[in-house]
C-alpha cells in the first residue's frame, strides 16, 4: 500500500510542514503578564497612578501651591468637611497650610515620578554605558571602574545620598545628581556582567574580524545583549529612588516647600500624628505605597518577561 501522493515521505515530508509562526515580543509580553494576576494589577495600577500625575492640572480640585487660592480657616479638616467659603468640598480633608489633600497628593505623585524617572534614565545611560566599555576594553580600565564600584555599594545608599545632599543643597536638581550618584554603579555592574557574557562569543570574534569598529560592535551586539537585564534593573531602581527621595525630604534635606513630593507631604503631617490629625500623612503615605509597590510588581514580571528561564 502505497502512501498518498500528497504526502511524500522522508526530508521532504519535514520541509513542507508549516512553520508555526514567530510570537512577537508585544504579544508575549502581554500573555505573560494577563496570566499573573499579581503583575496585571501591579502594572494597571502603575498605569493609573501614571495618568493621575500626568493629568493632575486637570483632575485637582484646586492648585494646592497656588498661595493665592489657599484660606488658613480650612487648614487640618477632616475628610469630607466642605471649605469654610467657596464650593470646594474637601474629600480627604486639608493640610496645615489648608491645601486639599487630594490636590495636595497628584501633584507630589508628579515630582515624585519625575524625580525617579529622570535619575533612573540618567544613572542607567551613564552606569550601562561604563559597564559595558569596561567589558569590551577589559584591562585596567575594567579593574578601576570595578574597584569604584565596589566600594561604592559598599556603604548605605541613604549615607551617600544624604553626604551628597548636604554638600549640594536642596534643590530638585541636586536630589537628582544625588539618585543618580548613588544609582549608576548598579547599572555598571548589570552592564559589565551581561556584557562579559558575549565578549568572547563566536559571533564577536567574527565581528573583529570582519573590522568594524568597535563602536558598532558595542552598539549592534553589546547593547542589546545588556538592555533586558539592565530594564530589570531599572525599574527596581526608580522604586528605590523614590523611596530614597521620600526619606530625604521627610528628613527635610530634600526638595524644597515650593516643589514638595510624597515624602514631603508626609513630613509635613507628621507634628500633627499624635493630635489625630492622621490624614495628614497617611493619605500620601498610602499613595507612597501602591506607587513602589506597583512598579515592584511590573518589574518583577519584566525579569520572567525578558529572562524565561527565570519564569514560573
Amino acid at each position: 500500500m502505497h502512501a498518498p501522493a500528497d504526502r511524500p515521505e522522508g526530508p521532504l515530508a519535514a520541509a513542507d510542514e508549516p512553520v508555526p509562526p514567530v510570537e512577537s515580543p508585544w504579544r508575549r509580553f502581554a500573555a505573560q503578564f494577563a496570566a499573573s494576576r499579581l503583575a496585571l494589577v501591579g502594572l494597571v495600577l502603575l498605569i493609573a497612578i501614571l495618568l493621575l500625575a500626568l493629568f493632575a492640572p486637570v483632575i485637582a480640585p484646586q492648585n494646592p501651591y497656588d498661595l493665592g487660592k489657599l484660606d488658613l480657616m480650612d487648614a487640618r479638616l477632616p475628610p469630607g468637611s466642605d471649605a469654610m467659603a467657596g464650593d470646594l468640598h474637601y474629600v480627604l480633608g486639608t493640610d496645615g497650610q489648608g491645601r486639599d489633600m487630594v490636590s495636595a497628593i497628584l501633584y507630589g505623585l508628579r515630582v515624585s515620578l519625575m524625580v525617579g524617572v529622570v535619575s533612573g534614565v540618567i544613572a542607567l545611560s551613564l552606569g550601562g554605558a561604563l559597564g559595558i566599555v569596561a567589558a569590551y576594553r577589559g584591562g585596567r580600565f575594567e579593574q578601576i571602574l570595578m574597584r569604584i564600584v565596589d566600594i561604592q555599594l559598599g556603604f548605605p545608599a541613604i549615607l551617600v545620598a544624604l553626604v551628597l545632599i548636604a554638600t549640594l543643597g536642596k534643590g530638585v536638581d541636586k536630589v537628582i545628581v544625588a539618585l543618580v550618584t548613588v544609582q549608576w554603579a548598579y547599572y555598571a555592574r548589570t552592564a559589565r556582567s551581561a556584557a562579559l557574557v558575549e565578549r568572547n562569543k563566536e559571533y564577536m570574534e567574527a565581528a573583529r574580524g570582519l573590522g568594524l569598529s568597535p563602536l558598532r560592535i558595542v552598539l549592534k551586539h553589546l547593547l542589546p545583549n545588556a538592555l533586558p537585564p539592565l530594564i530589570v534593573v531599572g525599574t527596581v531602581q526608580v522604586a528605590h529612588a523614590i523611596a530614597l527621595e521620600a526619606t530625604l525630604s521627610f528628613l527635610g534635606l530634600g526638595l524644597p516647600t515650593t516643589e514638595p513630593s510624597l515624602g514631603l507631604l508626609i513630613a509635613n503631617g507628621y507634628e500633627f500624628l499624635l493630635s489625630g490629625k492622621y490624614w495628614i500623612s497617611v493619605y500620601p503615605g498610602v499613595a507612597l505605597l501602591f506607587t513602589i509597590l506597583a512598579i515592584n510588581l511590573v518589574g518583577d514580571q519584566l525579569r520572567d518577561v525578558l529572562n524565561p528561564r527565570l519564569s514560573k
